[in-house]
């Protein structure tokens, strides 16, 4: 079965860091791409990040572009969210998913499987 645990979240002020990760267990990462994706209350899933190893493709939201980088671990199964100059709007639930490969852009259209989230808190 797969299986995804998001963790790493917690309160930080506004312009620090978090380091989010994403373990993966019953499949490895040529099966899926994972993407990163942030749900505010009263708000739709906004995708943050998308990153495919079966055709090397990463792709970020605007609102994460040159402020987040996303990055694996294949010996561990585990996929980073580093997020750097935090603001109050990137509060939210971040979850990770797997996601069809090979869907680039529109890879918020074909998430497939998530699990439990974690809190990011962005104080002012």
């Amino acid at each position: 079965d797969v299986q995804l645990q998001a963790s790493g979240g917690g309160l930080v002020q506004a312009g620090g860091s978090l380091r989010l990760s994403c373990a993966a267990a019953g499949f490895n990462f040529y099966d899926w791409a994972i993407a990163w994706f942030r749900q505010a209350p009263g708000k739709e899933r906004e995708g943050v990040s998308y990153i495919s190893e079966s055709d090397g493709t990463i792709i970020y939201g605007d609102s994460a572009m040159g402020r987040f980088t996303v990055s694996n671990d294949k010996p561990k199964n585990t996929v980073y969210l580093q997020m750097n100059n935090l603001r109050p709007e990137d509060t939210a639930v971040y979850y990770c998913a797997t996601v069809e490969k090979n869907v680039g852009s529109r890879y918020m259209e074909f998430i497939r499987h998530w699990g439990i989230g974690t809190q990011v808190t962005v104080s002012n």
